[in-house]
């Protein structure tokens, strides 16, 4: 990896003064959006965990994106695990603060998270996934599939089978790869598209308190 003196813009659900001991939960937005985006959870979710929403580091139309769409030619595996060193590099200036991490993707945020798990399966508490996709890595070294299968982490993942925005190549490769290497939570969404409804909303937050504050 590159030397990289990236520094995300985050947002924070708390002030620098409150966040000492608190668990953190880290949130990833999708394609083309922003670190505000997904801040509109926050009142949803355990009111124990200090939030920082990360904004990807590609300005993009009218938002940001982590990397190239999978399909499109400028993709690479690389541009993702430069991505995720880059937030792994932030996170290590602030993790020490905090009991543990715990990370939620929207969409290719959830191919953020769920990669950020496999290069530091060990320092991550929980994931959830939310109407996103995990990447397929084809046996790069990067991604330490073993040692998430050998710790089977806690992850949630919640979609609408009528999603028109995931591909079914994509999430044939999530299916198949979540069963195989995490302690998996996997409920349907009729209606919710691609987004998130109220239900999941409260669903994660019942996650969250069980599988890391209760864990």
């Amino acid at each position: 990896m590159t030397e990289t003196t990236y520094k995300p813009v985050v947002v924070w659900s708390k002030p620098e003064s409150e966040r000492a001991g608190t668990p953190l939960l880290v949130l990833f937005h999708g394609y083309l959006s922003n670190e505000q985006d997904l801040m509109g959870l926050v009142p949803g979710l355990p009111e124990e965990f200090t939030v920082a929403a990360v904004r990807a580091p590609v300005a993009l139309g009218p938002g940001f994106t982590w990397f190239p769409l999978m399909h499109e030619p400028d993709f690479s595996l690389e541009k993702v695990t430069q991505a995720v060193a880059d937030v792994c590099a932030w996170l290590d200036s602030v993790k020490g603060q905090h009991t543990s991490v715990s990370l939620l993707g929207f969409s290719m945020g959830m191919a953020v998270a769920t990669s950020v798990l496999r290069h530091r399966p060990e320092e991550i508490a929980a994931v959830v996934g939310l109407s996103g996709f995990v990447v397929p890595a084809g046996g790069d070294p990067f991604f330490n599939d073993q040692a998430v299968k050998a710790a089977r982490p806690p992850l949630f993942w919640g979609r609408d089978q009528a999603d028109q925005v995931i591909t079914p190549d994509k999430i044939e490769f999530t299916h198949a790869w979540v069963n195989e290497h995490v302690d998996l939570t996997k409920v349907l969404y009729p209606g919710v598209g691609h987004g998130v409804s109220a239900q999941e909303l409260a669903h994660v937050k019942e996650f969250l308190t069980w599988k890391v504050l209760k864990g």
